[in-house]
């Protein structure tokens, strides 16, 4: 693997979803490095990415209670333990599970195993709440896939905050997760 400056010299082989992404961060400037490799589609997948790209790749959960009455994007580091009622009990929410396949497409047009805040540009209607613990918010960088998981970016966190979502519509709420494992 190897990291590169910005976007794929040519669109062969790439996504239409992908190719998308990189579109709208350069329509806002935003600077990213990439990296492609095999499909990664869970946290030690991510480890020899997260070498390369020098900054830990987030967890990215899709979540929602069990009548799908709201969705959540949750960030979190790769290290923390996912703890639903933990979560419920910070959102003032009911029961979250895993929001399924067929959500995440309409709402992200991203597939299981490539969920990233990059989806957010697809939810033009806003339906979806993003959720980043803290300690995501601490990082100079955040890692994250293009709508793909064959690919992986490296952003600053300043600029996630401050022209992306601005850019998708989307607001966050911060949230302080235990480190339990």
């Amino acid at each position: 693997m190897e990291l590169y400056e910005g976007r794929p010299a040519t669109n062969e082989g790439r996504t239409p979803r992908e190719i998308r992404t990189y579109d709208f961060l350069d329509s806002l400037h935003i600077d990213y490095q990439r990296t492609d490799h095999e499909a990664a589609d869970n946290m030690e997948a991510c480890n020899e990415i997260d070498a390369i790209l020098g900054v830990v790749i987030c967890k990215n959960l899709f979540l929602c209670p069990r009548n799908k009455s709201s969705f959540y994007l949750l960030m979190m580091p790769g290290d923390k333990q996912f703890r639903t009622r933990e979560v419920c009990d910070l959102i003032g929410s009911s029961r979250l599970s895993f929001a399924g396949e067929e959500d995440m497409l309409k709402y992200l047009d991203i597939k299981p195993g490539s969920v990233s805040i990059m989806g957010l540009m697809n939810d033009r209607d806003r339906v979806v709440q993003l959720l980043i613990d803290e300690d995501v918010l601490k990082g100079e960088y955040i890692g994250c896939h293009p709508c793909v998981n064959t690919s992986s970016l490296k952003i600053k966190t300043e600029d996630i905050l401050k022209r992306f979502l601005p850019a998708t519509g989307h607001e966050y709420v911060s949230l302080q997760l235990s480190c339990g494992k």
